[in-house]
């Protein structure tokens, strides 16, 4: 019976690793995005919109970090990934960006970051189901709560940031 116990606390403690990477790679997507923001100003400086939703989006993760919220980080995440994928169609307004140097390997930069997010996520969620499935059971139950061991949040990124923006430049005026 202790075995189990400690079982749980031990999965519960196993959070730690893959939250903790998950976070990380977080970060490096949100202190990378200020350099190509930058950048991509230089071509498109009228995009405001575009800068005001990456900058928002980025300031909703940090206040959803610090009240230490799953589900507002896994939130402000999804938005800001939106965000950035209107950031980066812009590239098909302003054909000069996409041979800049600076855009280029900022843009690498960020697809490397978005592929470890997406490991880092799945890893932690794996780890969130076995924890979950671990306290779902009959006897995992009895032993969570003497535990004090509760079922962990998923980080989800929400349906609606999973959807590719649909871009209208006809109204505006290129460089």
């Amino acid at each position: 019976m202790a075995a189990l116990q400690r079982g749980q606390l031990d999965q519960e403690r196993g959070l730690d690793d893959p939250r903790a990477a998950l976070l990380d790679q977080l970060q490096r997507r949100f202190d990378v995005i200020p350099n190509l923001v930058e950048t991509v100003k230089g071509f498109a400086g009228q995009e405001k919109d575009i800068f005001l939703g990456v900058a928002k989006s980025r300031e909703s993760y940090f206040q959803a970090k610090s009240s230490g919220s799953t589900a507002g980080q896994a939130q402000a995440a999804g938005e800001f990934q939106s965000a950035l994928s209107r950031l980066m169609f812009l590239q098909e307004k302003y054909p000069d960006l996409r041979s800049n140097e600076n855009f280029l390997k900022l843009q690498d930069s960020i697809e490397g970051t978005e592929n470890r997010l997406a490991v880092a996520r799945k890893n932690y969620n794996d780890a969130v189901e076995l924890l979950n499935r671990s306290i779902r059971s009959l006897l995992g139950r009895v032993y969570s709560g003497w535990a004090g061991v509760k079922e962990a949040t998923y980080f989800n990124v929400p349906e609606e940031a999973k959807v590719v923006p649909k871009i209208d430049f006809t109204g505006t005026r290129g460089g």
